[in-house]
């Protein structure tokens, strides 16, 4: 899930347990000149996530690979739109020598949709899985990857590298696509993640809440995930970038997430992360452990 701090209006308050602090502190320095050096993207920037400042704080980062300029115009989606510049295919060894340095235990790589391309981006995915593999040998990888529009062999070259986890996220309700995702099916990522698992990969999605959904469509959001066999969710608030994207329309309480949590356990889902502050890649070290 890639937000922006909402810029609050008097109507919709941030409320209290929202709130989080600016990242600072030696270790998170270190990374941020180890990201500058190597001249990497990272969706914790790109999406400024409110828990940038507790990962990076502990030497983690969720890199993003193939440029930061994407495909697709998605209404709550900060990273910028528009026509990307050509891939650079030494951004592999430059993220793995980067993961090796900052001795990262678990990796979280993802990307913009990358649609002008014939394979989706595959090849540059398939070789930085490959690449951290071959230089940090005991660091484990979770790969969110985007939407590959039905190329399969794409998907396929994407998911054979290595990592523990793949994770395709949802983002929203069926109802809500149309004006969230307006390039993007529902019923196709619910059979890319279908493949994915049947490639006995360990499978994740995850979800924003707060943009219109009714706990019902959640739910079956949810059960249609487990059908298409979902092993992890990650449920988190939808915070507004600027002005121009999708507007907050509900604050979710924390009591409410906690609910969203049993119930997905109670339908079938292996693990269930969830909380007004929950990202993609929050606690993400927990979820290669999920047994599939």
């Amino acid at each position: 899930m890639i937000e922006l701090p909402v810029i609050p209006s008097e109507r919709k308050k941030r409320p209290d347990w929202l709130r989080v602090k600016l990242p600072a502190g030696p270790d998170y320095l270190r990374v941020r000149q180890l990201v500058d050096n190597y001249k990497l993207h990272t969706i914790c920037e790109s999406g400024n996530c409110p828990n940038m400042g507790e990962c990076w704080g502990a030497g983690t980062a969720t890199f993003m690979i193939l440029g930061n300029v994407c495909t697709r115009s998605c209404s709550f989606c900060a990273v910028a739109t528009g026509r990307p510049n050509e891939y650079d295919v030494d951004e592999p060894r430059r993220v793995a020598e980067a993961i090796k340095l900052m001795g990262v235990k678990h990796a979280v790589l993802t990307s913009v949709n990358r649609d002008e391309l014939k394979d989706r981006g595959a090849e540059i995915w398939y070789q930085t899985v490959r690449l951290v593999k071959e230089m940090s040998p005991e660091t484990t990888i979770e790969t969110l990857i985007p939407d590959v529009k039905g190329n399969w062999d794409a998907l396929a070259r994407m998911v054979e590298g290595g990592q523990e986890v793949v994770s395709h996220n949802m983002e929203t309700v069926e109802r809500l696509y149309r004006g969230v995702r307006p390039q993007a099916k529902y019923i196709r990522s619910l059979e890319q993640i279908r493949r994915t698992k049947e490639m006995n990969q360990r499978t994740k999605s995850g979800m924003m809440l707060g943009l219109g959904e009714t706990a019902d469509e959640v739910y079956k959001a949810m059960d249609d995930l487990v059908a298409n066999g979902l092993d992890i969710l990650t449920l988190g608030q939808y915070l507004q970038p600027t002005k121009m994207h999708h507007e907050v329309m509900e604050w979710i309480t924390p009591e409410m997430f906690n609910t969203y949590r049993e119930e997905g356990l109670r339908r079938g889902l292996k693990y269930v992360e969830s909380g007004p502050l929950v990202r993609s890649s929050y606690h993400a070290e927990r979820h290669v452990h999920v047994p599939i």
